[in-house]
Formats: C-alpha cells, structure tokens, sequence
C-alpha cells in the first residue's frame, strides 16, 4: 500500500495588537481539500531561522501555498501602489525564504493566489499591482459584495489544468486585484480569463513539478471540479515520491 504523501502549508499570520497576542490562521478549506485528495496536511508557523524551514522542507513531499494579502511590491524593486495591503512582515519573509528553499529543492509546489504570485516573482517573473489601472479593459476580478464572484476561463489543450477541466466551459471565483504580469522563466500559462488576465501558470521543467492558480480551488464558492486541481496534485506529488524511493 502506497504511503500518503506529507504536503506542507503556510499560514497567515496576525501580528499582536493591545488586545491580543500574535496568531497564526489557516482556513480550513486548505487542509482539508489535501485530506480528501489523499494527503497528509502539515502546516508551518512562520520560522525565523532558515536552517529550520530546510529541515522541514526535507521531510516533506510537496507544499501547498496558500493565498493570503498581496505582497510588498518593494521587496523587488517597485514602489507600493495605495491600493496594495501588504501582508504581514513576518509572514512575507517566511513566505519569501520558504519559496526559494522549496525551488531550489525542486520540491512539488501548489501555489494559490498569492502563492501563485510569490511563485512567479521568485523565479523572475514580476506582476501588475492594481489591475482596474493597469489593464482598464480587463473584466472585475474582484467584488467586495460578493465572495462567490467568477468568470470564465480559457485553458490551454495539453496542460495539466485541462485534464482537470475538460473540454465544456469553465467558470472560477476571482477575489483578487494583483495579477501575473511577465511570466517566470521556465513556466507556462496554461489558463486566463478571456480578458487576458494570467490565472494559471504550470512549470515546463523536467525536474520541478509546480503550478500556481489566481483563483482559490479551497474556498467554499469553489465547484467539485475545481477542487480536483488538489487531486491531480497530490497524485502528482505521491508519483515523484515513489519514483524517488525507487531511486534511493
């Protein structure tokens, strides 16, 4: 019987404020979506010292990270548009020095919304920083009225996102106004909007098994089919394990 694989996770993080101490906070929908894909969730804190989040890293089989507050555009080189709300510090440079460990391991990687943006700009990529002013022509992406909000989405034949999907039409929830400008060397987009807006990047090497989406397969406005994104994950995930035991 084969093992289930071990798949980390990062969490948000609340700084303490007058009223309360620090927290760290996970939305169930992650956890428990890796669970039903065949799983072992095992969530991280945001660690300081970079010699733990590599020993960490080296017992696990693949990563999920999760969507979150958009990321400090300042920390690669832009200036911070007033309508960006950083995540916390802390959180960011865990999140930062995480992902660089996790590609440098080639370790299989599943990066949601901000994760999916923190994907792309690790690897070189870099992205628009408000969406209704950098493509003014694009559909809304975000609606503060409502949480269930989606649009269509063109998929790419041959990709791992159209094994998920299909052929029929394809509708996703959206909640987000940052977006994948350039795309990291090495990856692919596999799916956007049909206003052209990135939602799916894939990596195309032969030694990393990553992809990134910009909308949240794990959110309760999520479909059935959306949620199978975890399952061609985890299978993925549990393949390379096998074959590297077989190696070993």
């Amino acid at each position: 019987m084969r093992s289930k694989p071990i798949i980390g996770m990062n969490a948000d993080f609340r700084a303490a404020t007058r009223d309360r101490a620090a927290f760290s906070v996970l939305c169930s929908g992650y956890y428990d979506c890796v669970q039903r894909a065949g799983g072992i969730p095992l969530i991280l804190p945001p660690l300081e010292v970079v010699s733990d989040i590599e020993r960490i890293v080296d017992q696990l089989d693949g990563f999920v990270l999760v969507g979150g507050a958009d990321l400090d555009p300042r920390n690669d080189g832009f200036m911070l548009h007033p309508t960006v709300r950083p995540m916390e510090r802390r959180r960011e440079q865990f999140d930062r020095q995480l992902t660089d460990i996790i590609a440098k391991r080639r370790l299989p990687v599943f990066g949601i919304g901000v994760g999916m943006q923190l994907i792309n700009v690790s690897q070189g990529g870099n992205l628009f920083l408000h969406i209704p002013e950098d493509l003014p022509q694009a559909l809304p992406h975000r609606d503060f009225q409502c949480t269930a909000h989606r649009h269509g989405l063109t998929v790419v034949p041959g990709s791992l996102i159209e094994r998920v999907y299909g052929d029929g039409e394809v509708r996703v929830n959206s909640m987000h106004h940052m977006a994948v400008d350039e795309v990291a060397e090495g990856f692919a987009v596999t799916a956007r909007c049909p206003d052209g807006i990135v939602e799916v990047i894939e990596s195309q090497r032969e030694d990393w098994f990553a992809i990134g989406t910009q909308f949240h397969p794990e959110a309760s406005s999520a479909t059935a089919l959306d949620v199978r994104i975890f399952e061609e994950f985890v299978e993925g995930v549990s393949e390379r394990a096998g074959s590297m035991r077989l190696v070993a």
